[in-house]
Protein backbone atom coordinates (compact mmCIF):
# COMPACT_ATOMS: atom_id res chain seq x y z
CA UNK A 1 0.00 0.00 0.00
CA UNK A 2 2.61 2.35 1.23
CA UNK A 3 4.93 1.74 -2.06
CA UNK A 4 1.79 1.99 -4.26
CA UNK A 5 1.11 5.93 -3.34
CA UNK A 6 4.43 6.65 -3.35
CA UNK A 7 4.28 5.88 -6.73
CA UNK A 8 1.40 8.01 -7.44
CA UNK A 9 2.96 10.85 -5.68
CA UNK A 10 6.12 10.67 -8.04
CA UNK A 11 3.83 10.55 -11.33
CA UNK A 12 1.68 13.32 -10.46
CA UNK A 13 4.24 15.17 -8.02
CA UNK A 14 2.38 17.75 -6.20
CA UNK A 15 5.21 18.67 -3.88
CA UNK A 16 2.80 18.89 -0.51
CA UNK A 17 2.10 15.00 -0.90
CA UNK A 18 6.02 14.62 -1.61
CA UNK A 19 6.45 16.10 1.69
CA UNK A 20 3.90 14.24 3.68
CA UNK A 21 4.75 11.21 2.22
CA UNK A 22 8.47 11.55 3.10
CA UNK A 23 8.20 12.12 6.54
CA UNK A 24 6.92 8.21 6.68
CA UNK A 25 10.48 6.98 5.02
CA UNK A 26 12.29 9.46 7.24
CA UNK A 27 10.56 7.37 10.42
CA UNK A 28 10.96 4.54 8.75
CA UNK A 29 14.37 5.01 8.13
CA UNK A 30 16.33 3.57 11.91
CA UNK A 31 14.79 0.18 10.97
CA UNK A 32 16.82 0.67 8.11
CA UNK A 33 19.78 2.51 9.67
CA UNK A 34 20.48 -0.75 12.14
CA UNK A 35 23.35 -1.32 9.93
CA UNK A 36 25.49 0.23 12.72
CA UNK A 37 24.91 -3.76 13.64
CA UNK A 38 26.66 -4.11 10.46
CA UNK A 39 29.34 -1.03 11.18
CA UNK A 40 29.66 -3.65 14.28
CA UNK A 41 31.54 -5.76 11.81
CA UNK A 42 33.48 -3.25 10.40
CA UNK A 43 36.35 -3.23 13.28
CA UNK A 44 36.56 -7.51 11.84
CA UNK A 45 37.41 -6.03 7.43
CA UNK A 46 39.31 -3.28 8.38
CA UNK A 47 41.14 -5.90 10.54
CA UNK A 48 42.08 -7.65 7.32
CA UNK A 49 43.76 -5.01 5.44
CA UNK A 50 46.24 -4.71 8.74
CA UNK A 51 46.82 -8.74 8.65
CA UNK A 52 48.33 -8.24 5.28
CA UNK A 53 50.50 -4.76 6.36
CA UNK A 54 53.53 -7.41 6.33
CA UNK A 55 53.12 -7.03 2.32
CA UNK A 56 53.40 -3.63 1.46
CA UNK A 57 56.88 -4.05 -0.37
CA UNK A 58 57.02 -1.24 -2.50
CA UNK A 59 58.78 -2.12 -6.33
CA UNK A 60 61.82 -1.83 -6.86
CA UNK A 61 63.77 1.39 -6.60
CA UNK A 62 64.71 1.85 -9.89
CA UNK A 63 60.83 1.13 -11.48
CA UNK A 64 60.20 4.07 -9.36
CA UNK A 65 63.02 6.33 -10.53
CA UNK A 66 61.72 5.45 -13.91
CA UNK A 67 58.20 5.75 -13.53
CA UNK A 68 58.43 9.83 -13.50
CA UNK A 69 60.83 9.45 -16.59
CA UNK A 70 58.05 7.18 -18.47
CA UNK A 71 55.26 10.26 -17.56
CA UNK A 72 57.36 13.00 -18.61
CA UNK A 73 57.65 11.04 -22.20
CA UNK A 74 53.88 10.45 -22.28
CA UNK A 75 52.83 13.62 -21.43
CA UNK A 76 51.05 16.23 -24.13
CA UNK A 77 53.03 18.27 -26.25
CA UNK A 78 53.31 21.78 -24.91
CA UNK A 79 51.07 24.87 -25.68
CA UNK A 80 51.58 26.28 -28.49
CA UNK A 81 52.36 30.38 -28.22
CA UNK A 82 50.21 32.66 -30.64
CA UNK A 83 50.96 31.50 -34.03
CA UNK A 84 48.43 33.42 -35.56
CA UNK A 85 51.04 36.69 -34.93
CA UNK A 86 53.95 35.38 -35.15
CA UNK A 87 52.49 34.11 -38.71
CA UNK A 88 51.27 37.45 -39.66
CA UNK A 89 54.64 38.94 -38.83
CA UNK A 90 56.66 36.53 -40.77
CA UNK A 91 54.44 36.39 -44.45
CA UNK A 92 55.03 40.49 -43.93
CA UNK A 93 58.27 39.80 -43.08
CA UNK A 94 58.84 37.78 -46.57
CA UNK A 95 56.78 40.14 -48.54
CA UNK A 96 59.32 43.02 -47.44
CA UNK A 97 62.65 41.30 -47.83
CA UNK A 98 64.85 40.86 -50.94
CA UNK A 99 66.28 37.13 -50.65
CA UNK A 100 69.21 37.74 -53.16
CA UNK A 101 70.27 40.52 -51.42
CA UNK A 102 69.84 38.66 -47.61
CA UNK A 103 72.20 35.58 -49.36
CA UNK A 104 75.18 38.25 -49.52
CA UNK A 105 74.95 39.74 -45.95
CA UNK A 106 76.69 38.48 -42.73
CA UNK A 107 74.28 36.39 -40.49
CA UNK A 108 74.95 38.89 -37.59
CA UNK A 109 73.85 41.88 -39.79
CA UNK A 110 70.61 39.89 -41.36
CA UNK A 111 69.82 39.47 -37.67
CA UNK A 112 69.68 43.23 -37.38
CA UNK A 113 68.24 43.66 -40.22
CA UNK A 114 65.00 41.66 -39.38
CA UNK A 115 64.78 42.30 -35.73
CA UNK A 116 64.12 45.93 -37.42
CA UNK A 117 61.65 45.32 -39.81
CA UNK A 118 59.84 43.36 -36.78
CA UNK A 119 59.88 45.86 -35.03
CA UNK A 120 58.27 48.31 -37.75
CA UNK A 121 55.54 45.36 -38.72
CA UNK A 122 54.28 44.79 -35.20
CA UNK A 123 54.10 48.81 -34.86
CA UNK A 124 52.07 48.62 -38.27
CA UNK A 125 49.94 46.06 -37.02
CA UNK A 126 49.63 47.35 -33.33
CA UNK A 127 51.31 44.00 -32.02
CA UNK A 128 52.18 44.08 -28.60
CA UNK A 129 56.10 42.88 -28.39
CA UNK A 130 58.95 43.85 -26.33
CA UNK A 131 62.43 44.46 -27.21
CA UNK A 132 63.10 41.03 -26.12
CA UNK A 133 60.53 39.10 -27.90
CA UNK A 134 61.07 40.88 -30.60
CA UNK A 135 64.74 39.73 -31.03
CA UNK A 136 63.67 35.76 -30.05
CA UNK A 137 60.94 36.18 -32.68
CA UNK A 138 63.64 37.71 -35.27
CA UNK A 139 66.20 35.24 -34.64
CA UNK A 140 63.43 32.28 -35.18
CA UNK A 141 62.35 33.58 -38.54
CA UNK A 142 66.27 33.88 -39.29
CA UNK A 143 66.36 30.26 -38.38
CA UNK A 144 63.40 29.60 -40.81
CA UNK A 145 65.07 31.31 -44.06
CA UNK A 146 68.80 30.16 -43.44
CA UNK A 147 68.85 27.54 -40.79
CA UNK A 148 67.04 24.49 -39.92
CA UNK A 149 64.00 26.09 -38.10
CA UNK A 150 62.94 25.22 -34.25
CA UNK A 151 65.91 22.72 -34.70
CA UNK A 152 68.71 25.31 -34.98
CA UNK A 153 69.28 26.16 -31.44
CA UNK A 154 68.89 22.43 -30.60
CA UNK A 155 71.91 21.51 -32.67
CA UNK A 156 73.58 24.31 -31.38
CA UNK A 157 73.21 22.67 -27.72
CA UNK A 158 76.42 20.57 -27.44
CA UNK A 159 74.78 18.92 -24.50
CA UNK A 160 72.16 17.78 -27.01
CA UNK A 161 73.31 14.06 -28.64
CA UNK A 162 69.99 13.04 -30.23
CA UNK A 163 67.08 14.87 -31.99
CA UNK A 164 64.04 13.04 -32.47
CA UNK A 165 60.85 14.68 -34.52
CA UNK A 166 57.98 13.37 -34.41
CA UNK A 167 55.79 15.37 -36.81
CA UNK A 168 55.55 18.63 -35.94
CA UNK A 169 54.18 18.47 -32.24
CA UNK A 170 56.74 16.35 -31.04
CA UNK A 171 60.87 17.03 -30.87
CA UNK A 172 62.10 14.50 -28.86
CA UNK A 173 65.94 14.80 -27.31
CA UNK A 174 68.37 12.91 -25.30
CA UNK A 175 70.87 14.69 -22.79
CA UNK A 176 73.08 13.09 -20.78
CA UNK A 177 71.50 10.08 -21.80
CA UNK A 178 68.00 10.64 -21.19
CA UNK A 179 65.49 10.78 -23.52
CA UNK A 180 62.66 14.36 -22.77
CA UNK A 181 60.30 15.80 -24.47
CA UNK A 182 61.69 19.84 -25.48
CA UNK A 183 59.67 22.57 -26.10
CA UNK A 184 60.24 22.57 -29.66
CA UNK A 185 57.45 22.74 -32.26
CA UNK A 186 57.12 23.46 -35.88
CA UNK A 187 53.77 25.27 -37.59
CA UNK A 188 52.49 21.96 -39.29
CA UNK A 189 53.73 19.18 -41.43
CA UNK A 190 54.77 21.40 -44.23
CA UNK A 191 57.19 23.36 -42.02
CA UNK A 192 58.47 20.50 -41.11
CA UNK A 193 58.98 18.98 -44.97
CA UNK A 194 60.13 22.12 -45.69
CA UNK A 195 63.29 21.61 -42.95
CA UNK A 196 63.38 18.11 -44.35
CA UNK A 197 64.07 18.68 -47.88
CA UNK A 198 66.49 21.60 -46.95
CA UNK A 199 68.47 18.72 -44.99
CA UNK A 200 68.16 16.29 -47.93
CA UNK A 201 69.20 19.19 -50.94
CA UNK A 202 72.77 19.92 -48.99
CA UNK A 203 74.20 16.38 -49.76
CA UNK A 204 72.25 16.53 -52.84
CA UNK A 205 69.80 14.02 -52.22
CA UNK A 206 65.91 14.33 -52.43
CA UNK A 207 63.15 13.58 -50.36
CA UNK A 208 59.46 13.44 -51.97
CA UNK A 209 56.21 11.18 -51.76
CA UNK A 210 58.16 9.23 -54.15
CA UNK A 211 61.39 8.84 -52.70
CA UNK A 212 60.07 9.35 -48.67
CA UNK A 213 63.00 7.78 -47.18
CA UNK A 214 66.60 9.16 -47.01
CA UNK A 215 69.97 9.09 -44.87
CA UNK A 216 71.49 12.41 -44.99
CA UNK A 217 74.26 14.10 -43.20
CA UNK A 218 74.61 17.62 -41.47
CA UNK A 219 77.99 19.68 -42.66
CA UNK A 220 79.33 19.23 -38.90
CA UNK A 221 78.94 15.34 -39.58
CA UNK A 222 75.67 14.37 -38.01
CA UNK A 223 73.46 11.35 -39.45
CA UNK A 224 70.07 12.45 -40.63
CA UNK A 225 67.50 9.79 -41.13
CA UNK A 226 63.88 11.33 -42.70
CA UNK A 227 60.83 9.17 -43.07
CA UNK A 228 57.93 10.84 -44.91
CA UNK A 229 54.11 10.23 -45.22
CA UNK A 230 52.39 7.42 -46.07
CA UNK A 231 55.29 5.47 -44.71
CA UNK A 232 54.73 7.58 -41.71
CA UNK A 233 51.67 8.21 -39.95
CA UNK A 234 52.69 10.99 -37.35
CA UNK A 235 53.45 13.44 -40.01
CA UNK A 236 57.11 13.89 -41.38
CA UNK A 237 59.65 12.57 -39.48
CA UNK A 238 63.42 13.22 -38.99
CA UNK A 239 65.98 11.55 -36.70
CA UNK A 240 69.19 13.70 -36.07
CA UNK A 241 72.40 12.07 -34.12
CA UNK A 242 74.65 14.64 -33.38
CA UNK A 243 78.72 14.06 -33.06
CA UNK A 244 81.02 15.99 -30.95
CA UNK A 245 83.50 18.35 -32.69
CA UNK A 246 86.14 16.84 -30.01
CA UNK A 247 87.08 13.41 -31.14
CA UNK A 248 87.41 11.37 -27.77
CA UNK A 249 90.24 9.47 -27.27
CA UNK A 250 90.46 6.28 -24.90
CA UNK A 251 92.41 7.96 -22.01
CA UNK A 252 88.78 10.35 -22.15
CA UNK A 253 86.41 7.33 -22.15
CA UNK A 254 87.95 5.99 -19.15
CA UNK A 255 87.99 9.37 -17.11
CA UNK A 256 83.92 9.23 -18.03
CA UNK A 257 83.81 5.59 -16.75
CA UNK A 258 82.98 3.62 -20.29
CA UNK A 259 85.94 1.14 -19.35
CA UNK A 260 88.90 1.26 -17.29
CA UNK A 261 92.12 2.24 -17.84
CA UNK A 262 93.77 -1.18 -18.28
CA UNK A 263 91.97 -1.88 -20.77
CA UNK A 264 92.22 1.58 -22.37
CA UNK A 265 96.11 0.15 -22.62
CA UNK A 266 95.05 -3.33 -24.28
CA UNK A 267 92.76 -1.29 -26.83
CA UNK A 268 95.82 0.88 -27.56
CA UNK A 269 98.15 -1.78 -28.00
CA UNK A 270 95.52 -3.66 -30.42
CA UNK A 271 95.35 -0.71 -32.69
CA UNK A 272 98.79 -0.23 -32.51
CA UNK A 273 99.26 -4.03 -33.26
CA UNK A 274 97.23 -3.61 -36.74
CA UNK A 275 94.74 -5.99 -35.11
CA UNK A 276 91.83 -6.61 -37.03
CA UNK A 277 88.66 -5.45 -34.45
CA UNK A 278 84.87 -5.72 -34.86
CA UNK A 279 82.89 -3.11 -32.34
CA UNK A 280 79.67 -4.70 -31.80
CA UNK A 281 76.45 -2.65 -29.93
CA UNK A 282 73.02 -1.35 -30.56
CA UNK A 283 71.83 1.63 -31.82
CA UNK A 284 72.85 4.57 -29.91
CA UNK A 285 75.27 2.49 -27.81
CA UNK A 286 78.57 4.44 -29.23
CA UNK A 287 80.23 2.12 -31.82
CA UNK A 288 81.32 5.05 -33.98
CA UNK A 289 82.52 6.98 -31.10
CA UNK A 290 84.74 4.09 -29.97
CA UNK A 291 85.86 3.45 -33.11
CA UNK A 292 87.56 6.94 -33.63
CA UNK A 293 88.94 6.71 -30.47
CA UNK A 294 90.08 3.57 -31.64
CA UNK A 295 91.76 5.47 -34.38
CA UNK A 296 93.78 7.80 -32.67
CA UNK A 297 96.67 4.54 -32.65
CA UNK A 298 96.85 4.51 -36.09
CA UNK A 299 100.39 6.27 -37.37
CA UNK A 300 100.53 8.89 -39.72
CA UNK A 301 102.14 7.35 -42.05
CA UNK A 302 98.94 4.87 -43.16
CA UNK A 303 96.91 5.11 -46.08
CA UNK A 304 93.12 4.68 -44.60
CA UNK A 305 90.39 3.97 -46.61
CA UNK A 306 86.72 4.71 -45.02
CA UNK A 307 83.76 3.47 -46.49
CA UNK A 308 80.14 4.26 -44.84
CA UNK A 309 76.47 4.93 -45.89
CA UNK A 310 76.57 8.28 -44.26
CA UNK A 311 79.98 9.26 -43.29
CA UNK A 312 80.44 9.88 -39.25
CA UNK A 313 83.94 8.90 -38.92
CA UNK A 314 86.29 11.61 -37.72
CA UNK A 315 89.76 10.51 -38.51
CA UNK A 316 92.90 12.29 -37.36
CA UNK A 317 94.90 11.09 -39.45
CA UNK A 318 96.76 12.84 -42.23
CA UNK A 319 96.34 10.35 -45.17
CA UNK A 320 92.91 9.33 -45.44
CA UNK A 321 89.91 8.61 -48.37
CA UNK A 322 86.54 8.50 -47.73
CA UNK A 323 84.37 6.85 -49.83
CA UNK A 324 80.17 7.18 -49.44
CA UNK A 325 77.69 5.16 -50.61
CA UNK A 326 75.04 6.42 -53.64
CA UNK A 327 71.06 5.39 -53.60
CA UNK A 328 69.73 4.71 -57.12
CA UNK A 329 68.32 8.00 -59.21
CA UNK A 330 64.64 8.72 -59.92
CA UNK A 331 64.92 6.34 -62.93
CA UNK A 332 66.46 3.76 -60.27
CA UNK A 333 69.95 3.93 -61.61
CA UNK A 334 73.13 5.27 -60.32
CA UNK A 335 73.15 2.87 -57.03
CA UNK A 336 76.61 2.68 -55.29
CA UNK A 337 76.58 -0.19 -52.50
CA UNK A 338 79.14 -0.89 -49.56
CA UNK A 339 80.35 -3.72 -51.90
CA UNK A 340 81.05 -1.89 -54.61
CA UNK A 341 82.83 0.72 -52.69
CA UNK A 342 84.78 -2.80 -50.61
CA UNK A 343 86.12 -4.01 -53.92
CA UNK A 344 86.96 -0.52 -55.45
CA UNK A 345 88.96 0.16 -52.18
CA UNK A 346 91.18 -2.80 -52.32
CA UNK A 347 92.67 -1.46 -55.75
CA UNK A 348 93.70 2.03 -54.30
CA UNK A 349 96.44 0.78 -51.97
CA UNK A 350 95.04 1.25 -48.29
CA UNK A 351 96.94 0.08 -45.45
CA UNK A 352 93.58 0.03 -43.53
CA UNK A 353 90.10 -0.46 -44.73
CA UNK A 354 87.42 0.78 -42.00
CA UNK A 355 83.55 0.05 -42.56
CA UNK A 356 81.68 2.55 -41.09
CA UNK A 357 78.88 -0.56 -40.46
CA UNK A 358 78.72 -3.83 -42.13
CA UNK A 359 75.36 -5.21 -42.17
CA UNK A 360 74.91 -7.08 -45.78
CA UNK A 361 76.97 -8.50 -48.85
CA UNK A 362 79.83 -6.44 -48.17
CA UNK A 363 80.50 -8.84 -45.07
CA UNK A 364 82.32 -11.76 -47.38
CA UNK A 365 84.40 -8.65 -49.13
CA UNK A 366 85.72 -7.70 -45.78
CA UNK A 367 86.57 -10.82 -44.72
CA UNK A 368 88.74 -11.14 -47.50
CA UNK A 369 90.49 -7.90 -47.14
CA UNK A 370 91.25 -8.63 -43.71
CA UNK A 371 92.68 -12.12 -44.76
CA UNK A 372 94.83 -10.84 -47.74
CA UNK A 373 97.36 -8.38 -46.01
CA UNK A 374 95.25 -5.49 -44.76
CA UNK A 375 95.82 -6.00 -41.48
CA UNK A 376 94.58 -3.42 -38.63
CA UNK A 377 91.13 -2.64 -40.60
CA UNK A 378 88.09 -2.30 -38.82
CA UNK A 379 84.28 -2.19 -38.81
CA UNK A 380 81.41 -2.04 -36.73
CA UNK A 381 78.28 -4.25 -35.83
CA UNK A 382 74.43 -4.62 -34.54
CA UNK A 383 74.61 -7.70 -32.54
CA UNK A 384 73.83 -8.38 -28.40
CA UNK A 385 76.98 -9.66 -27.79
CA UNK A 386 80.49 -11.00 -29.18
CA UNK A 387 79.00 -14.62 -30.15
CA UNK A 388 76.24 -12.68 -31.84
CA UNK A 389 78.38 -10.81 -33.96
CA UNK A 390 80.54 -13.80 -34.83
CA UNK A 391 76.90 -15.54 -35.91
CA UNK A 392 75.55 -12.15 -37.49
CA UNK A 393 79.02 -12.31 -39.27
CA UNK A 394 78.53 -15.81 -41.38
CA UNK A 395 74.81 -14.63 -41.91
CA UNK A 396 76.07 -11.73 -44.40
CA UNK A 397 78.95 -14.18 -45.33
CA UNK A 398 76.14 -15.84 -46.92
CA UNK A 399 74.17 -12.91 -48.28
CA UNK A 400 76.98 -12.39 -51.21
CA UNK A 401 78.30 -16.38 -50.89
CA UNK A 402 74.95 -18.51 -50.81
CA UNK A 403 76.62 -21.61 -51.33
CA UNK A 404 79.63 -21.53 -49.04
CA UNK A 405 79.99 -24.58 -46.97
CA UNK A 406 79.46 -23.29 -43.29
CA UNK A 407 82.94 -24.66 -42.17
CA UNK A 408 84.63 -22.42 -44.93
CA UNK A 409 83.00 -19.68 -43.78
CA UNK A 410 83.82 -19.69 -39.76
CA UNK A 411 87.24 -20.61 -40.79
CA UNK A 412 87.21 -17.38 -42.95
CA UNK A 413 85.84 -15.44 -40.26
CA UNK A 414 88.67 -16.86 -37.51
CA UNK A 415 91.66 -15.92 -39.41
CA UNK A 416 90.09 -12.49 -40.19
CA UNK A 417 88.83 -11.26 -37.11
CA UNK A 418 91.07 -10.76 -34.01
CA UNK A 419 88.90 -9.27 -31.68
CA UNK A 420 85.03 -8.26 -31.11
CA UNK A 421 84.59 -5.07 -28.52
CA UNK A 422 81.02 -5.43 -26.89
CA UNK A 423 79.70 -1.85 -26.05
CA UNK A 424 76.42 -0.96 -24.21
CA UNK A 425 74.64 1.69 -23.52
CA UNK A 426 73.23 1.37 -19.92
CA UNK A 427 69.85 2.50 -17.92
CA UNK A 428 71.75 5.27 -16.31
CA UNK A 429 72.89 6.95 -20.06
CA UNK A 430 76.84 6.08 -19.84
CA UNK A 431 78.00 4.10 -22.49
CA UNK A 432 80.24 1.35 -21.37
CA UNK A 433 82.28 -1.01 -22.51
CA UNK A 434 80.94 -4.41 -21.27
CA UNK A 435 82.82 -7.64 -23.15
CA UNK A 436 86.01 -7.70 -25.01
CA UNK A 437 86.93 -11.03 -26.33
CA UNK A 438 89.64 -12.70 -28.65
CA UNK A 439 88.85 -15.02 -31.14
CA UNK A 440 91.10 -18.15 -30.41
CA UNK A 441 90.28 -20.85 -33.35
CA UNK A 442 87.73 -23.61 -34.01
CA UNK A 443 87.41 -26.52 -32.24
CA UNK A 444 85.36 -28.76 -34.61
CA UNK A 445 83.04 -26.44 -36.05
CA UNK A 446 82.68 -24.16 -33.18
CA UNK A 447 84.39 -21.02 -33.19
CA UNK A 448 85.92 -20.56 -29.99
CA UNK A 449 86.80 -16.99 -28.19
CA UNK A 450 88.21 -15.93 -25.01
CA UNK A 451 87.05 -13.21 -22.52
CA UNK A 452 89.90 -10.80 -21.59
CA UNK A 453 87.44 -8.35 -20.10
CA UNK A 454 84.41 -8.05 -18.51
CA UNK A 455 82.07 -5.36 -16.71
CA UNK A 456 80.08 -6.92 -13.86
CA UNK A 457 77.00 -5.14 -12.53
CA UNK A 458 76.93 -4.61 -8.85
CA UNK A 459 74.24 -2.36 -7.89
CA UNK A 460 72.66 1.47 -7.86
CA UNK A 461 74.09 4.74 -6.28
CA UNK A 462 71.80 7.13 -4.68
CA UNK A 463 72.20 9.37 -7.93
CA UNK A 464 70.26 6.79 -9.72
CA UNK A 465 73.90 5.90 -11.79
CA UNK A 466 75.22 2.20 -11.88
CA UNK A 467 77.46 0.52 -10.24
CA UNK A 468 80.11 -2.32 -11.28
CA UNK A 469 83.71 -3.71 -11.88
CA UNK A 470 85.84 -4.26 -14.80
CA UNK A 471 86.97 -7.75 -14.49
CA UNK A 472 90.55 -9.01 -16.42
CA UNK A 473 91.08 -12.37 -16.75
CA UNK A 474 94.53 -12.20 -16.31
CA UNK A 475 95.48 -14.60 -19.08
CA UNK A 476 97.73 -14.68 -21.54
CA UNK A 477 96.34 -13.04 -25.17
CA UNK A 478 96.41 -14.79 -28.10
CA UNK A 479 98.08 -11.88 -29.97
CA UNK A 480 101.13 -12.07 -27.88
CA UNK A 481 103.32 -13.24 -30.46
CA UNK A 482 101.96 -9.70 -32.56
CA UNK A 483 102.55 -7.60 -29.76
CA UNK A 484 105.91 -9.19 -28.74
CA UNK A 485 106.66 -8.02 -32.97
CA UNK A 486 105.37 -4.81 -32.32
CA UNK A 487 107.67 -4.11 -29.11
CA UNK A 488 104.83 -3.91 -26.72
CA UNK A 489 104.69 -7.52 -25.01
CA UNK A 490 105.41 -6.03 -22.20
CA UNK A 491 102.93 -3.01 -21.95
CA UNK A 492 100.86 -5.94 -22.53
CA UNK A 493 101.71 -8.21 -20.23
CA UNK A 494 101.42 -5.30 -17.56
CA UNK A 495 97.81 -4.16 -18.61
CA UNK A 496 96.91 -7.33 -18.69
CA UNK A 497 98.07 -7.95 -15.16
CA UNK A 498 100.51 -10.78 -16.09
CA UNK A 499 104.39 -11.30 -15.50
CA UNK A 500 106.27 -10.61 -19.19
CA UNK A 501 107.76 -13.79 -20.10
CA UNK A 502 111.77 -13.84 -20.05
Amino acid sequence: MFGRKAEVTETEMPLPVVTAAAEPQVAEVPQVTEVPQVTAVAPVVVAEPQAKQPEPTPLPQPAQAEKPRREALRKEPPPRRNNAMAETIRQALLRRIDPAAAVKMSRKRLLREVERLVGEIANEERLQLNQREQTAMASELLDDMMGFGPLQPLLADPSVSDILVNGPDQVFIEAAGRLRLSECQFRDNAHVLNIAQRIAAMVGRRVDESSPMVDARLEDGSRVNIILPPLSLQGPCISIRKFNNKSKTLDAMAETGSLSSKMARVLAIAAACRLNVLVSGGTGAGKTTLMNALSHMIGGDERIVTIEDAAELQLQQPHVVSLETRPANIEGQGLITQRDLVRNSLRMRPDRIIIGEVRGSECFDMLQAMNTGHDGSMSTIHANNPRDALVRLENMVLMGAANMPARAIRTQIVSAIDLVIQIQRMRDGCRRIVQISEVVGMEGDVVTTQDLFNYEFEGENPDGSLRGTFRCAAIRPRFINRATYFGLESALMEAMSCKPSA
